[in-house]
């Protein structure tokens, strides 16, 4: 399974969300990155995705975004794929 990482805080309901989800689907473990705790984070998810919202997470090498286009990618039958490559 490849490397989930995510920008995160700690009071965010749609980060708990794609957390949730990302455990359903088998994600032992989950890199997050909190953004709330220190600002420069923040600035460089900015830099790194283009968004100023969290979550952002990454399959791997692969942005995915936030919650809607993870639970989209879910939907849409492809976060599966993406999981096991």
């Amino acid at each position: 399974m490849p490397k989930i990482t995510m920008y995160a805080t700690a009071v965010c309901p749609y980060c708990v969300a794609a957390e949730r989800l990302l455990r359903a689907k088998g994600v032992n473990e989950i890199d997050k990155i909190r953004v709330d705790l220190e600002p420069g984070l923040r600035e460089a998810m900015i830099e790194k995705t283009g968004r100023r919202t969290v979550p952002q997470i990454y399959i791997g090498e692969t942005h995915v975004g936030g919650f809607d286009d993870l639970s989209a990618l879910d939907a849409a039958g492809k976060l599966d794929p993406l999981l096991a490559a």
